[in-house]
C-alpha cells in the first residue's frame, strides 16, 4: 500500500511541475522580445524592423503602434524599404528582390 501511494504522489507532483503550453509560448515569446530589443538596440537593422513588427503585433509586448513607428522610422534611415514590412507579422522581411519588383512596378 505504501508502494502505491508513493507511486501515486509522484505522478501528482509530475502533474503539478506541468506548465500549460501557451504560459510556455509566452514566455518564450517575451524573451524572444527581449533578445531583439537586445540586438536592435546594439544597432542591428532586421532586429530593429522585427522590434517594430513585434510592438505593432504585440509580440511578446503589449501592442503600441507609435513605438513599432519608431523603430521601423530608426531602421528606414538606413533601408528604406522597411516600410513595406512594416505592417507584416514578425520575422517577414522584405528581400530585395521585393523591392527591385514593385520599383518597376512604378
Amino acid at each position: 500500500m505504501e508502494n502505491g501511494n508513493s507511486s501515486g504522489g509522484g505522478r501528482s507532483e509530475k502533474q503539478s511541475l506541468r506548465l500549460p503550453l501557451s504560459d510556455v509560448l509566452s514566455d518564450c515569446i517575451r524573451r524572444w522580445f527581449q533578445d531583439t530589443l537586445k540586438e536592435a538596440r546594439a544597432g542591428d537593422l532586421s532586429m530593429q524592423v522585427l522590434v517594430g513588427q513585434m510592438y505593432y503585433y504585440g509580440y511578446g509586448i503589449p501592442k503600441d503602434h507609435q513605438k513599432a513607428k519608431i523603430w521601423m522610422t530608426r531602421a528606414a534611415r538606413v533601408r528604406s524599404s522597411v516600410w513595406k514590412v512594416s505592417n507584416k507579422r514578425p520575422g517577414y522581411n522584405a528581400s530585395d528582390s521585393d523591392s527591385e519588383e514593385e520599383l518597376d512596378d512604378s
